[in-house]
């Protein structure tokens, strides 16, 4: 019994020992495997002028906005237009209650008559000087309100432009609170951008903008110019503002419209890298792509990215002209693993 006990320890120590040997050996394939070279496809890439675009977004506005109103108080008489007619400058846009400019008329022709008589008595040496001049004055002084009164009972577009606001009717009186009439010039438009204060050197008046899109006109492209650059920045957001202008002949860009503003501010030696190569970081927004060694190894290398430019990417720093990038097997790749270049 002890014999047979013996015999079975013996076996189970044998079986036991085989079992650990395979274990082991198994670990060490796993290990080998581990370090065989992944296959993966590479891309030399180089380094060329990639122009320096910087988007803006803003509405598009007027390049003139007239508030038509008079200077005080009184009734409307009648209204010639309608919001989105178009005017002319020196068109008559509105009648104003002309009682007030009647009675100041009658007012100004009994002074003119007077003025005459008090001149000729002055000539001959009828009437003092200070009465000459007084009265001279007071017929100025009338004249001036005959005219400023007269400019207000008929109100006139000092502009060419689209009517964009009516607030009165015909009747009402006017409250001074709105103005009657808002009249837009729509030949020019203007687009008022915030530029970053590092390109203040660059940005000069006259300057082309070649890229001007509007979710109005999807697919279409319009250009303008730099009109006016503010000499001072904002100090809270370190910025400041420049107006882009379209002339818009046609008058299809309208203000309001939702733009999209590309500013070329020149071109920069920069590395492209193809988008197939740029990874993601996991949980964080940073992004790397895997550069080859001399020795066939590779090496994560985060990158700074600029525009996108097709199907690459502008590459601000992390990576050099040219070294070669990883395009497809990222997914296998550590720091120091070893590749076989397929391509």
């Amino acid at each position: 019994m002890k014999k047979t006990l013996y015999v079975i320890a013996a076996v189970a120590a044998v079986v036991l020992t085989s079992c650990t040997q395979a274990k082991e050996t198994a670990t060490t394939f796993k290990t080998d495997e581990a370090q065989e070279a992944v296959n993966v496809k590479v891309k030399k890439v180089l380094a060329g002028d990639v122009d320096q675009l910087v988007e803006f977004t803003a509405n598009v506005e007027a390049d003139v906005i007239n508030k038509i109103a008079p200077q005080s108080p009184t009734r409307i008489r009648k209204i010639y237009v309608e919001v989105g007619n178009s005017v002319r400058k020196g068109q008559k846009l509105v009648d104003l209650d002309d009682n007030q400019l009647s009675r100041l008329q009658l007012q100004l022709e009994n002074q003119r008559t007077e003025f005459s008589r008090i001149e000729e008595l002055y000539k001959v040496g009828g009437a003092s000087k200070s009465a000459y001049e007084s009265m001279k004055m007071n017929l100025e002084v009338l004249e001036a309100n005959y005219q400023n009164l007269l400019e207000n009972t008929s109100l006139i577009s000092p502009i060419d432009g689209v009517v964009t606001a009516r607030n009165y009717d015909a009747g009402d009186l006017y409250s001074g609170a709105l103005p009657v009439l808002v009249v837009e010039k729509l030949s020019p438009v203007k687009i008022l951008l915030d530029v970053n204060e590092q390109y203040y050197r660059q940005v000069k008046v006259g300057m082309p903008v070649e890229n001007i899109t509007l979710d109005a006109y999807p697919g279409e492209t319009f250009q303008g110019k730099v009109s006016i650059v503010y000499p001072s920045l904002d100090a809270m957001t370190r910025t400041f503002k420049i107006e882009v202008q379209i002339q818009n002949a046609g008058q299809r860009v309208r203000p309001g419209m939702f733009a999209r503003v590309s500013l070329n501010f020149g071109t920069v030696k920069h590395v492209l890298v193809p988008d197939q190569a740029v990874v993601k970081q996991t949980g964080s927004g940073e992004r790397f792509v895997y550069v080859v060694n001399a020795d066939n190894t590779v090496s994560h290398k985060t990158v700074e990215l600029g525009r996108r430019i097709g199907a690459e990417y502008e590459v601000v720093s992390g990576v050099e002209d040219g070294q070669t990038v990883v395009v497809f097997g990222q997914t296998l790749l550590t720091d120091g693993r070893n590749v076989n270049i397929l391509n």
